[in-house]
């Protein structure tokens, strides 16, 4: 409803081969040295990353050139366990000599690393769970067009057209357009045997239209709500959004915005579309359920998690009818991938089922430490100067099969209020107490949409929130959200990554009013 689309009919994506300028990199030779230099030096365990990736933006402002960059990242990395502690080095030198140096200045991490530990009176040794040999294998995500084969002309004369569009509406006074692109190329192999070699593609599309009142001097800003995907080119001409129906309404929905009355403070029932609760999935679930933050060892950035360890198979996490997975698998999902960081092949599992926390998001050593058995492939870095850190699936919220459309859970509410697109958020350090906001949201009379509000932000804690889901959309009403920006670790590393859900029927939420907390 009012901007979203439905499910993807399938994939029909042209097929690609490794781009030919890395493959042509020495690969193999670069990992032969590394890791037998780390054999030579006693790792117990040793791995090679080398990575290129592309990063690229195009920036506009009223339809005018902005501002833009195009970055290349190339260099590799070598990981080992060396008695029973991690070591890391990265460098940029692509000869033999320069990556057994590296693996060299790895070892010689770890066993500084022993002698820190040791000094802590810790006893923790660094074990990895096991994973079968992955020999030889290719994978490449699921798009037609490489955004980088696309002239640069082409690409600012869309965003240009979108933007005049837009300008031309009466009402918006400014609009702000912008592309985001990655090409990822990853090689990675190990002492085991495992060897891949893998090829992503991701895009962000976004445009933001602002309205000014010049009497008042007020303002207010709306923006698409398309999501960023894993798909090339194809995905701003057509396949996977319908940008002119999104553009075509953009104008009339901010003008009937900042007519909108404020909203009054109190309980409602909250329908929530895909476009909005994503997000809160992304920080309610998908963060609570890194089960590095769970045990307390991610606790220094953005916090841990009150779904703790001990809690795992007795945690009600929501209502019986919720069912979350963590899936590295997901056509089109920012967070896919053939294998992780660490030569774990790519799964999906449950998080959430019926309603109890029944899983975490794991990479080898957490996998390990906590007996859980094998790894579900959690291990990401996000270049190759950094250490691969137990990172995001993407986590979502499965549809009812059965379910309802989205303007049928809208028929079934008397007073509430339903919310589309995500805009700001706040949440506490164990993932528990939050509030989000929305791009637009509308009053619900009688079963019927009855007008934009303004000023809206749903409050509560985790599980009171997830406990008042009474009713989910169908497959129909199913859309993969997501962002190219999670943070985690220290050093910062960024991912990108989805989060699939229906629409959503929450009973008695409590809604806030913006302006008046703003004001206290």
């Amino acid at each position: 409803m009012i901007g979203a689309t439905g499910p993807d009919p399938g994939r029909n994506s042209v097929p690609h081969s490794i781009d030919a300028a890395f493959a042509a990199l020495p690969l193999r030779a670069l990992a032969d040295a590394a890791l037998a230099r780390a054999r030579a030096l006693g790792a117990d365990h040793a791995d090679f990353r080398l990575e290129r990736i592309r990063s690229a933006s195009w920036r506009l402002r009223d339809a005018k050139p902005s501002g833009g960059s195009d970055t290349t990242d190339l260099g590799y990395a070598v990981r080992v366990v060396h008695g029973g502690s991690w070591g890391f080095a990265s460098g940029v030198d692509l000869t033999m000599d320069g990556a057994a140096k590296v693996a060299s200045q790895a070892v010689a991490m770890a066993k500084l690393s022993a002698q820190v530990i040791k000094a802590a009176g810790s006893d923790e040794r660094v074990e990895l769970a096991d994973e079968p040999v992955h020999a030889d294998k290719t994978w490449i995500s699921a798009y037609d067009v490489n955004p980088f084969e696309v002239p640069d002309a082409e690409k600012a004369a869309l965003l240009a057209d979108w933007s005049s569009r837009l300008l031309a509406a009466d009402g918006v006074a400014h609009v702000d357009a912008s592309l985001l692109a990655v090409h990822e190329n990853k090689f990675y192999a190990d002492t085991a045997g495992t060897v891949t070699t893998q090829q992503r593609v991701r895009i962000h599309p976004q445009l933001t239209a602002v309205a000014v009142d010049a009497t008042t001097g007020g303002f207010d800003s709306m923006r698409t709500i398309a999501p960023p995907a894993g798909r090339g080119w194809e995905y701003l001409t057509g396949t996977g959004w319908d940008w002119n129906a999104e553009l075509e309404q953009i104008p009339g929905l901010l003008a009937e915005k900042m007519r909108a009355p404020s909203v009054e403070a109190g309980r409602y029932d909250l329908v929530v579309d895909p476009s909005n609760l994503w997000l809160t999935i992304h920080e309610s679930i998908g963060h609570a359920t890194e089960l590095d933050r769970a045990l307390g060892y991610e606790a220094a950035y953005a916090g841990t998690s009150f779904a703790t360890f001990d809690q795992l198979g007795t945690l009600k996490y929501g209502s019986s009818i919720m069912n979350v997975t963590g899936d590295r698998t997901a056509e089109h999902g920012l967070a896919t991938v053939g294998y992780d960081d660490e030569g774990v092949a790519a799964q999906s599992w449950d998080l959430v089922k019926d309603g109890t926390l029944t899983g975490y998001q794991t990479d080898r050593r957490i996998a390990k430490l906590t007996g859980l058995g094998r790894s579900n492939g959690c291990a990401y870095a996000d270049s190759p100067g950094h250490v691969p850190v137990q990172r995001m699936a993407n986590v979502s919220l499965r549809p009812d099969p059965g379910g309802l459309s989205t303007e049928d859970l809208i028929g079934g509410v008397e007073r509430g209020i339903y919310v589309v697109g995500d805009r700001s958020w706040s949440i506490d350090m164990q993932r528990y107490n939050f509030q989000f906001t929305q791009q637009r949201a509308y009053r619900i009379e009688n079963g019927r949409l009855a007008g934009q509000l303004r000023d809206v932000a749903y409050q509560a804690t985790t599980t009171d929130f997830w406990g008042s889901m009474e009713k989910l959309g169908g497959p129909q009403t199913y859309v993969l959200g997501g962002a190219f920006n999670c943070g985690k670790a220290q050093p910062g590393q960024v991912a990108a990554v989805s989060h699939g859900c229906p629409s959503a029927l929450f009973r008695d939420v409590n809604i806030l009013n913006t302006t008046q907390e703003a004001g206290r």
